[in-house]
Formats: structure tokens, sequence, C-alpha cells
């Protein structure tokens, strides 16, 4: 399979699908906002950019089956799957703000294979596909150097329907926001992992999330040189609702700072 054409024809999608989400942004309005949850919303743009995607993931592979956030298309479990969020960061969007983004991964026989996190404010197209590096806009993204924990800057996400770990999730906040450069919330999973990878961020940790927060942009994290786990060090980062992304280097540190706060 020549992985290189394929995500190559998604990076179009994406653009394609891009320009639709800025041009609907302007006509957002509150009383056609639905909520799937106290904090968590759907828009007819979330549901629309996904049957577009859907429609030309399809053509480009028509045997493939697909894992996505609005079930616009029935989950089949194939040997191929995309996973797709069509708009990840959606409060941002309906409020009128930046970033929100497009994340598609593809995997094969459970292994992820290629991803594409399109942030459509910068119009930044993150990409890599299996064996390549990972790019933004053609360039190559390598995670940062950074070496200390200390010296880093983290990103997080706060939890919109579990709960259950908030007050561990508040005490792991107060110990990062004292012994770091800081802690930013963009909002969207899939730029803070994208980010990680092309440096501007050293981490990221976050739970509750599904695959398709993730997967694109664990997959170029990894391509890009970085880490990825579970809060415990292990693999079930997909759909084990928790993640760990950080450059190599302070991956041992901020890993076990996280699973100290955050363990059962």
């Amino acid at each position: 399979m020549n992985y290189e054409s394929i995500i190559l024809q998604v990076i179009e999608i994406s653009r394609q699908v891009g320009q639709y989400l800025k041009s609907e942004q302007v006509k957002i309005e509150s009383g056609i906002v639905e909520k799937k949850g106290q904090h968590d919303f759907v828009t007819y743009v979330d549901k629309t950019a996904e049957k577009q995607i859907v429609e030309q993931l399809q053509k480009l592979l028509p045997d493939a089956g697909f894992i996505a956030e609005e079930n616009s298309v029935q989950r089949e479990d194939k040997p191929l799957m995309w996973i797709i969020d069509p708009l990840d960061g959606t409060t941002n969007y309906i409020h009128g703000m930046s970033p929100f983004a497009i994340s598609i991964g593809l995997m094969e026989n459970n292994e992820l294979v290629g991803g594409v996190v399109y942030e459509v404010g910068l119009e930044e197209c993150f990409y890599a596909w299996k064996s390549s590096p990972a790019y933004l806009n053609g360039k190559e993204i390598k995670t940062s150097n950074t070496e200390l924990l200390s010296e880093s800057l983290i990103a997080t996400g706060f939890p919109y329907y579990d709960y259950g770990r908030l007050e561990k999730f508040m005490k792991s906040l107060a110990y990062f926001v004292q012994n770091t450069h800081g802690i930013r919330r963009l909002g969207t999973a899939a730029t803070d992992l994208v980010y990680v990878a092309c440096g501007r961020i050293e981490a990221f940790y976050e739970y509750g999330l599904s695959p398709w927060d993730v997967a694109a942009g664990a997959f170029i994290v990894q391509q890009a040189g970085g880490r990825i786990s579970d809060y415990k060090g292990g693999g079930n980062y997909l759909f084990g609702k928790e993640i760990i992304a950080s450059n190599e280097k302070i991956y041992t540190d901020f890993q076990a700072k996280v699973e100290e706060y955050m363990s059962n």
C-alpha cells in the first residue's frame, strides 16, 4: 500500500473540508447547537463535515471501515479503519475562537499507519505516514530538545463529562503550574498533540478522550520522535481514555508525575 499517496490525498480532503468549516463558523448561532452533554456540543457543521470526509475517504479506500465521532457511517471493523473527528474543538468553534481542527487517522490491522491533523484557523496541516518523518505544511518537524520537566511547557484538557478523577487532576495541575514553564489549555486534543510533535510544547496529558480525538495526533507525535502512552506508561492510549505525549527526553519524569497524581 502506498501510504504516502493516501495521506497526500487525505491532506487535500482536509483542506477542502477546512474551508467549509471556516466559511460556516460566522453563521453559527446558539439555537442550532445541540448538546450531547453539559460541555459536549455538536452542530450541523460537525455532521456535514463528517459526511463530506467519509464520502471522500470511501472513494479513496472503498474497503476501509470507520470509527467516526458523529456516527455518520456505521462502524464496521475491517483490516483498514479510518478514525475521524471532523471538528475537534467544537466549543471553541461555536464561540468564534481557534484552534479547531480536523483529525483523520488510518489504522491497518490495529496499527496506526497514517495521520493528518489540519488546524483550520492557521491553515497548518500536520501529517505523517508509516516509516515517514512528520511534517507541517511540507517541512519536517521534530519534538523539542528540552531535557528538563522544569523547563517544559505542558498542555492539558479539562474533563467535560467524567468528573470522577477531577480532584486528582486538579492536584496534578497544581504541581505542573508550580514546577514547569506553565500549563496551556487549547481546547482541542488533536492540536495539543501536534504541538508536541513540532516542539511548541513539550508534553500533553488528558483523560476522558475518544479514539478520534487522539489517533492522528498520537501517530504524528511518534513519527516526530516523541513518546505516547497511557498514564501507566503502557500502550492503551487509543481506546483507554487517557493519554500522555511528550518529547523523548522528559518522558520518564513526566509520565512518572502524571501516574503519581492520576493513578487510581
